[in-house]
């Protein structure tokens, strides 16, 4: 639970803050050059999914609001059954519950989830994105990895 406390709480707070941030500061569709032709500070609303997906497609974030809470439920479920076996899967938990709870919050509170972070080069462009995304994706990186590190324990045994 420590881990939650120590890892999962402090990205939330940091995934909400700096949406609030980007919100107070920023227009829809505003942005700002940090790294000139490699990184932009944006701010875009997002209802879809990844990559902006589905984005204002019809109760799209109402339908998405409930996979996310159905999945946090499930993790819940699986985690109190020891489903996550290792540290590689513990920290990709910890890592997923601050991702689904930052977006889903957005979802609630604005109708959105809010991106900002934007990154390019030339014409290749990667999706805004955020905080909670980037706890996702390290989540998923880690729980690809944990599957094969059970595999390397189960031939271990």
């Amino acid at each position: 639970m420590s881990l939650f406390v120590k890892i999962s709480l402090p990205l939330f707070i940091i995934d909400q803050i700096s949406k609030l941030l980007v919100l107070y500061n920023f227009d829809l569709g505003d942005e700002k050059s940090i790294i000139p032709n490699f990184f932009n500070l944006v701010r875009v609303h997002n209802t879809g999914i990844a990559f902006g997906k589905f984005n204002d497609a019809t109760y799209s974030n109402i339908i998405f609001s409930f996979v996310a809470i159905f999945a946090l439920i499930f993790i819940i479920v699986l985690w109190k059954k020891n489903k996550f076996p290792g540290k590689v899967n513990t920290y990709a938990i910890v890592f997923l519950v601050p991702g689904i709870l930052g977006n889903l919050v957005d979802r609630l509170w604005h109708g959105y989830v809010v991106d900002f972070l934007d990154f390019y080069i030339n014409n290749s462009h990667w999706p805004s994105f955020n905080v909670a995304d980037s706890c996702i994706c390290i989540s998923a990186g880690l729980l690809f990895i944990g599957a094969f590190k059970a595999d390397e324990e189960l031939k271990e045994k």
